[in-house]
């Protein structure tokens, strides 16, 4: 399987896609996210995934790279070899992701991470609690503002 950016319209469509071994992972995950999921996050299709972000109702201005998009917070996607969770939200916020980095090793489990891309290859190797309370750690107006602390003035 090649890298490959879906054409799926909703999530479901999305999980649908994805080869039997997938499935179960993104399912696992969109679960855990769904359920810790602070208010004034939207779920839809971004980036070619599922998709977690602040609609524009709530942050007019958008991603500031391609302000037609809501603000990115989480995306799933299938990735060549493995599942990736892109979590914008750690990248904007360091002293989270140090707590999720810490929180994650605690677990014995194998973190691979970029600067906020999670990568995944078998539901065994996810501590989905620790990816629970990482998305529970996150408020839309605390993320909103610290991407705005981030963004240099002219995007903004």
């Amino acid at each position: 399987m090649a890298n490959w950016s879906s054409m799926a319209s909703t999530p479901e469509e999305f999980i649908a896609e994805l080869p039997a071994e997938r499935v179960v992972i993104v399912t696992a995950l969109r679960e855990v996210i769904r359920k810790n999921l602070q208010p004034g996050f939207d779920e839809g299709i971004q980036y070619g995934g599922i998709g977690y972000y602040v609609p524009h109702s709530l942050f007019p201005n958008g991603y500031h790279c391609d302000p037609k998009q809501p603000l990115p917070f989480l995306t799933l996607t299938n990735k060549k070899g493995h599942v990736a969770l892109h979590a914008f939200g750690l990248y904007c916020l360091p002293t989270l992701k140090e707590k999720f980095v810490e929180a994650f090793n605690a677990t014995g489990k194998k973190l691979d991470m970029g600067a906020g891309c999670i990568r995944f290859k078998k539901l065994e190797n996810i501590p989905l609690e620790v990816i629970g309370d990482m998305v529970k750690g996150i408020r839309a107006e605390e993320f909103v503002r610290q991407y705005q602390s981030m963004v240099p003035d002219k995007k903004k």
